[in-house]
């Protein structure tokens, strides 16, 4: 269910004291991880970074860390009526100047197996991943550029997808799903903003050291499935995976090259390891990689 709207009242006795002029650009998801990182090297590169967080405390602690050009938007990506509101305070504080930039980065990811995973687990993944980025999106295009009659360079998007949005893994499928969909959207928007020379870009990111994989995958709900022993090997791949993972510090200082370079690829792949994670999935028959995941963690029938 989505939270109730928040009226911040971080709204901004700051926006009197810092820069009109310094281009700007909204983050989603900054309290901890990528978000985090990302605020902070926009930050150190210029910028006046609107940080979206879930609650006041996250808001009171974040503005007091991050200094005068930081500005906390306390909204949850499910809250359509507190995007509204945080859109309001973005463009007040604008002052008529566009946005530089969104960066779509709030997600969600909690394994478990599709057969038994409970209907809610997977409609909470589409609910924030998929609508929640698409609400964000709608409320702050308009800033970026994407309006009749606008004056000025229109800003870009920048979706953080993942890997997974082209290349499913075991046990993350309402995750694997919406980051596929994100793919479909990000090329959606690609093409229809051009109309209004908005920049859209996907991120495929790979495996990075950040807290949305702290909750990693519950198995106690399906010990008593045929999953419960495959499951537990996948984890232990994923942890193993997760300690060589890209740094978010190491993301960020890529996403500020993406936001300011002129002519940005359309999809940019961003992970630790390109062959075994990217290039070789993709390339090898699909049968083929489906045997071999089967055959990694016990995935394949018994033999008669």
């Amino acid at each position: 269910m989505p939270r109730q709207s928040t009226r911040t009242a971080f709204k901004i006795a700051t926006f009197r004291t810092m820069e009109t002029s310094l281009p700007s650009l909204v983050v989603t998801g900054v309290s901890t991880g990528l978000g985090l990182a990302t605020a902070q090297a926009f930050l150190g590169r210029g910028y006046r970074v609107f940080g979206s967080v879930r609650t006041p405390t996250d808001a009171t602690r974040l503005q007091a860390e991050l200094g005068p050009n930081f500005v906390p938007l306390v909204f949850d990506v499910t809250d359509a009526a507190a995007i509204a509101q945080a859109a309001s305070v973005v463009e007040r504080a604008l002052g008529g100047q566009p946005l530089a930039g969104l960066i779509n980065n709030a997600g969600i990811a909690l394994g478990g197996p599709l057969l038994y995973q409970p209907i809610e687990v997977v409609r909470q993944h589409f609910e924030v991943n998929v609508l929640g980025l698409v609400q964000v999106t709608q409320a702050f295009l308009p800033l970026l550029g994407a309006r009749p009659g606008f004056r000025g360079t229109p800003g870009r998007v920048i979706n953080i997808g993942s890997v997974s949005g082209q290349v499913a893994s075991p046990f993350m499928g309402a995750y694997v799903g919406s980051k596929f969909a994100l793919e479909g959207l990000s090329a959606t928007w690609r093409r229809e903003l051009q109309l209004f020379g908005v920049k859209v870009v996907l991120i495929g990111l790979g495996v990075t050291k950040t807290p949305i994989w702290d909750k990693g995958i519950d198995l106690e709900p399906y010990r008593d499935t045929p999953y419960h022993g495959p499951a537990q090997r996948f984890v232990g791949f994923v942890n193993q995976t997760r300690n060589k993972g890209l740094t978010p510090e190491y993301v960020a200082g890529r996403l500020v090259k993406i936001m300011e370079t002129p002519r940005p690829r359309l999809r940019y792949s961003i992970a630790p390891d390109m062959v075994r994670s990217w290039i070789v999935p993709r390339l090898i028959p699909a049968r083929l990689l489906d045997w071999l995941l089967g055959r990694g963690i016990g995935l394949l029938p018994p033999k008669p």
